[in-house]
């Protein structure tokens, strides 16, 4: 009877072993696992692992290295990253891609700290460009120095020979040279502009400065460049946000670059995954090429329209109730009047596309949430994700309509460390204090989204986590931090810039965590920015970006 038993269980662990082997065989391989390392998943459910497996761009499992060691293969290559802390692929929600790819080769103003240097470099780059052709960029900055802003007289004598049309870094004011001017035939009789500004001296003569909309009589002169020239920046934006972690972008500016946009991903040249907004008023394209030709893929995806309510702080076009301090009749400016913005978003919200709308002042930012809010009642409900783009400076009462009204509020928090340096003496002390309210939003439960604005500020975003956590302004003369009561940690930070990021753009099902099924874009970084001292975040290194489970950046060949 016993050697019965014994030879019964003996055949049951004979078939137990055959099945699970079989299962084994069963069991998909990896192409790539990654072991040893400390992986922050943005998983709430599994917050951190040592191990994932990928099979093509996909992650097939996270977990623990003896979990992961079963989807390994005789093909499979293994990364043991020795410690090394893991994220998914950053999410920068707010760029202008091919601008900023352009002012990668441009003339740098940027850290230009007297109206001496600002000249220089400006001389200096003139001399490296053909005669004639026009000398863009600059992102100049006059809080660099005594504030005072720069005028056509201070580079007429440098740039003879080119017409010169360069941005403040805000994007909302720019300097033209008297060669530009003429070419646009801007006088002093030109009228002024709605939504914009003519900057006139005591005189009532041109300065050279023209404030958003009116940018547009010297924009509109500016030579157009070709499309190899827009294919070349779009390779230098994407390879320059893949050494800094970024594997998608939210494009701010895309419908005059749609085709350059096609053309990569047609050629598989893509190595970032690109969300394109078209403007605001041109809903009605965005609709016809949505019909014609679909609205993309992982790759590259259309569907959401930008639009803006008023212009930036810096350019004192950012419309506030009440005056700036430093000229009391002065309350910023409506680059598009609400009006219009109701018109525009009602209908597009009818077509379901997604609604993002740049808004700065507490005075803009009121006004749109209103508008929102009426659309909404008026269209029904339905998952529509309006985005509040900038959200600067919010009054006190506004701040919890943002979760009241499911409605985002996508920020860029090098801003704060930037402005936060000569803010106070526009705004004051009071409207500062719901400035970058980052942890106000989240107390609130916001859905708080972050990016660079890129051209405008430079698209690291572990700048933008060190600025989000020690709010340590530029000039180093806020070591506690500026509006201290604002800062929130590194892992809020790290959610804003990868999951939420990636529901802002209606993509949460297919990256923003690193979890099964879901894409294969992470980034390794030199030491886990969860643990290190804030004020070290900026200084740790992106060792390695993967998108799609291949390697578009590695430290080691740069």
């Amino acid at each position: 009877m016993k050697t019965k038993e014994t030879a019964a269980r003996l055949f049951v662990l004979f078939v137990l072993a055959v099945l699970t082997a079989s299962c084994q065989d069963k069991i998909q391989k990896a192409d790539l696992v990654i072991t040893n390392a400390i992986i922050w998943t943005g998983n709430e459910n599994e917050p951190r692992a040592e191990a994932m497996a990928i099979s093509g761009d996909t992650i097939l499992s996270i977990g623990s290295s003896q979990k992961i060691s079963e989807f390994i293969g005789k093909n499979t290559e293994i990364r043991d990253l020795s410690g090394k802390f893991v994220t998914p692929g950053f999410i920068d929600s707010h760029v202008h891609l091919l601008t900023g790819g352009f002012n990668l080769n441009s003339v740098q103003l940027r850290n230009a700290k007297t109206p001496a240097e600002f000249i220089q470099k400006i001389e200096s780059f003139a001399k490296t460009v053909p005669k004639g052709s026009w000398i863009l960029g600059g992102d100049w900055d006059h809080e660099n120095w005594s504030g005072e802003l720069p005028t056509k007289e201070w580079i007429d004598g440098v740039t003879k020979d080119n017409p010169v049309f360069i941005t403040r870094l805000d994007g909302h004011m720019s300097l033209a040279n008297s060669i530009a001017l003429e070419l646009a035939g801007v006088t002093n009789q030109t009228p002024d502009i709605d939504g914009g500004d003519i900057v006139r001296n005591t005189n009532g003569e041109l300065t050279g400065l023209l404030k958003d909309n009116a940018t547009d009589l010297i924009w509109r002169f500016v030579t157009e460049p070709t499309e190899e020239e827009k294919e070349q920046a779009l390779m230098a934006a994407m390879k320059y946000l893949s050494s800094n972690g970024v594997t998608s972008v939210h494009h701010m500016s895309a419908a005059w670059h749609y085709l350059v946009l096609k053309k990569a991903r047609a050629n598989d040249k893509l190595i970032t995954r690109i969300y394109a907004m078209y403007p605001l008023s041109d809903w009605g394209n965005l609709k016809k090429e949505i019909d014609i030709n679909g609205s993309g893929d992982n790759w590259l995806k259309i569907g959401g329209l930008k639009g803006f309510v008023d212009g930036s702080l810096g350019s004192h076009t950012a419309a506030f109730f009440d005056p700036y301090l430093d000229k009391s009749s002065d309350n910023g400016l409506f680059v598009t009047p609400i009006d219009s913005i109701y018109k525009f978003v009602k209908a597009a919200d009818k077509e379901d596309f997604q609604v993002m709308i740049h808004a700065i002042g507490d005075k803009a930012i009121h006004n749109l949430l209103n508008t929102f809010e009426k659309i909404q009642k008026e269209n029904g409900n339905k998952d529509r994700r309006f985005r509040v783009e900038h959200a600067q400076h919010i009054s006190q009462n506004d701040i919890k309509r943002f979760s009241q009204l499911n409605v985002i509020p996508s920020m860029q928090p090098y801003h704060a460390i930037d402005d936060g340096r000569w803010a106070e003496k526009l705004i004051g002390s009071d409207r500062i204090k719901t400035t970058y309210a980052f942890k106000s939003l989240l107390d609130e439960q916001a859905k708080l989204v972050f990016g660079s604005d890129w051209f405008v500020a430079p698209p690291i975003p572990l700048m933008g986590i060190y600025a989000a956590v020690t709010r340590r302004t530029l000039d180093d003369k806020n070591p506690e931090g500026w509006v201290p009561e604002q800062k929130i940690t590194a892992v809020q930070a790290l959610i804003a810039y990868t999951k939420n990021a990636a529901y802002a753009s209606f993509e949460e099902d297919i990256k923003g965590t690193l979890e099964s099924g879901k894409l294969a874009d992470f980034v390794i970084i030199s030491e886990d920015l969860t643990k290190v001292d804030p004020v070290r975040i900026k200084d740790l290194k992106i060792l390695e970006t993967y998108v799609g489970g291949k390697k578009v950046y590695d430290i080691q060949d740069h």
